[in-house]
């Protein structure tokens, strides 16, 4: 049996130019497309039209993927989230993930990479870019970040942060420290998870309860 998949994208041109490319793929197929979450929430009213995946844009109107994603995730969490956006900032990927999107494409990814990535999405729970490493997800199943890595109280604390859409100058403000402190904090965390950005911590710190 095929995985089923709902398009969310205000854009017609490009969920219909989706749905054209997944029809290619061995192992899903597209059920429908809507405009917006608001849409959505409505065929979810009726079980044969809730899909195993959802491609979420980010961007719309009537109610955006932000809120779409969180309806989703307190509605229907056993729904696979994947966002797929021309959205790249590291705010808008932190976001995405805190509010219950279990993986971040953007739409320029070729269609080959994007089955690639929707297989691994239905097999692992969960699928992100480069930038999250498998010791980031190596965790979930530990249940305790002290398994992984000895994290000290004030590298914690900036992990509680790093989740927020503040600047690294605003968390200095907060944490009483210079900037300069604060990536340092940053660049000993990445070190020690392997990690090579922020969106890589604030994966780490959301997967691990800290925030």
């Amino acid at each position: 049996m095929k995985n089923s998949i709902a398009i969310v994208d205000d854009h017609i041109l490009i969920a219909k130019a989706l749905t054209s490319i997944i029809s290619n793929f061995e192992n899903f197929e597209v059920i429908y497309e809507c405009e917006n979450g608001k849409e959505l929430i409505e065929k979810f009213k009726f079980k044969d039209t809730i899909p195993s995946i959802v491609l979420l844009d980010i961007s719309m109107p009537v109610m955006d993927g932000f809120e779409t994603a969180t309806w989703l995730k307190e509605n229907h969490p056993n729904v696979l989230i994947m966002a797929l956006s021309m959205q790249d900032d590291d705010n808008s990927v932190i976001k995405m993930i805190k509010n219950g999107s279990h993986g971040y494409l953007l739409k320029n990814t070729h269609p080959i990479e994007l089955e690639k990535a929707l297989l691994k999405l239905v097999e692992n729970g969960f699928f992100y870019p480069d930038w999250a490493s498998k010791m980031v997800f190596a965790s979930i199943g530990e249940n305790s970040k002290e398994a992984i890595v000895k994290i000290s109280d004030r590298e914690n604390e900036f992990l509680t942060y790093v989740t927020t859409e503040m600047s690294y100058k605003e968390i200095a403000e907060k944490m009483f420290c210079s900037p300069r402190t604060v990536e340092g904090y940053r660049d000993n965390l990445c070190l020690k998870l392997e990690l090579k950005s922020r969106v890589g911590l604030a994966v780490y710190a959301l997967k691990n309860g800290i925030n």
